[in-house]
């Protein structure tokens, strides 16, 4: 029998806008065979299913889905509309969002089939109307989060991963993602900061990676409040919308309470040195210094002038950081290998679902590959000794 739908082969090529002969171009076979393939007479070949994932715009795990996936699959886009968006990045967005429900539908698939999965009770549980100290509580309690312990991690990426480890023992899938599968197809910050999934029994958070590390562990609290909240979307940065601005507020209280911040005074500073208060503070904090800036904006400890003067700053100092950071990186011989990289983008809760879904034989080696997303010969070399 086969593992393909083919209705899911008209749907990808009708929804591409591809008339069969254009399809078959883009495929290099003739247009009788795509007629037999989406007639169900034959499987397509690998060579033929990733040259279908490049022309139509698919993730290739898309195919191996038991039926199309319904309209709406983006969610609730939180994001405030930025006219220099590219248009560009909002196809690659929409290609990253099929990709991600595809793997979460394989892995909410494999997790409604065990018997002994537990399923998180947080999704959903509360609203708006509950307040931002109930929520902050509520999240705080359930992943064990101490402000403390964050603060005392040596980097801010060590401060993410403690945070990672804590969601993901709560039952959230974190995955690090900001592009198609390369650096060249990298989806900027400004179109994106997080992608969240508030599913009952797989919810996922996508962080963008092009996004500063000192930032993820914000997006990740962020993200958690919309699961508290039962909403799924894409989120960016500060935003007009009222459920951003609450999930901000969340987010913040967690890491940098209003009552530390109203501790600080920046009065009578020149602009230099507000920098540096605001770098000193982002280091013991572990936090970023936008978000800090923020808070001073926020909590009325500076004008809006001046919060824009540091903003500015601070992003062209991440411009320069991160160029510095490329050089130094091409120049590194002891650059973490792919699988390290790899391992850490997919995060923990992923690759122990995937070895333990393998060994207990409820998930193929391709499947595996495909929520992974490596090649399925790179599998066990991913999972390593847990696999």
């Amino acid at each position: 029998m086969s593992e393909f739908n083919p209705q899911l082969f008209i749907w990808a090529r009708q929804a591409a806008g591809l008339t069969i002969e254009e399809a078959a171009t883009a495929l290099h076979i003739q247009p009788r065979s795509l007629v037999e393939i989406e007639a169900g007479g034959v499987d397509p070949s690998r060579p033929q299913l990733l040259r279908m994932a490049q022309a139509y715009r698919r993730s290739l795990l898309t195919f191996y889905l038991p039926a199309p996936p319904t309209k709406g699959d983006r969610g609730q886009d939180f994001r405030t509309v930025v006219t220099e968006r590219a248009q560009s990045a909002e196809v690659a967005i929409d290609a990253l969002v099929r990709d991600v429900r595809a793997r979460q539908a394989v892995v909410r698939s494999t997790l409604e089939e065990d018997d002994d999965f537990e399923p998180p009770l947080f999704i959903g549980s509360l609203d708006m109307g509950a307040g931002v100290p109930a929520l902050k509580e509520a999240i705080t309690r359930v992943i064990g989060f101490d402000i403390a312990e964050f603060r005392r991690q040596p980097t801010n990426e060590a401060a993410f991963n403690l945070l990672r480890a804590k969601a993901e023992s709560a039952g959230v899938f974190v995955m690090l993602i900001g592009n198609l599968g390369s650096h060249h197809s990298a989806i900027p910050v400004a179109a994106f900061r997080g992608i969240v999934l508030a599913d009952p029994i797989a919810p996922l958070v996508v962080i963008n990676d092009q996004d500063a590390r000192a930032a993820w562990s914000f997006t990740l609290l962020h993200e958690l409040a919309h699961l508290w909240l039962g909403q799924s979307g894409i989120s960016d940065g500060p935003s007009e919308q009222r459920i951003e601005q609450f999930c901000n507020e969340v987010a913040a209280e967690m890491l940098v309470p209003r009552a530390e911040i109203a501790s600080v005074s920046l009065d009578g500073l020149e602009e230099d040195e507000r920098v540096d208060v605001i770098q000193r503070l982002a280091r013991n904090w572990k936090v970023s210094r936008p978000m800090i800036a923020y808070r001073f904006l926020k909590a009325g400890r500076i004008t809006e002038r001046a919060w824009r003067a540091l903003d500015d700053k601070f992003r062209e100092m991440f411009t320069a950081e991160r160029q510095r950071e490329k050089a130094a990186s091409k120049s590194k011989k002891n650059a973490p290998s792919y699988y390290v990289v790899k391992r850490h983008k997919v995060g923990h809760a992923m690759l122990s679902f995937a070895a333990r879904s393998l060994s207990a034989g409820t998930l193929s080696p391709t499947k595996a590959a495909q929520v992974l997303g490596v090649s399925p010969r790179s599998v066990f070399t991913l999972l390593g000794p847990n696999a």
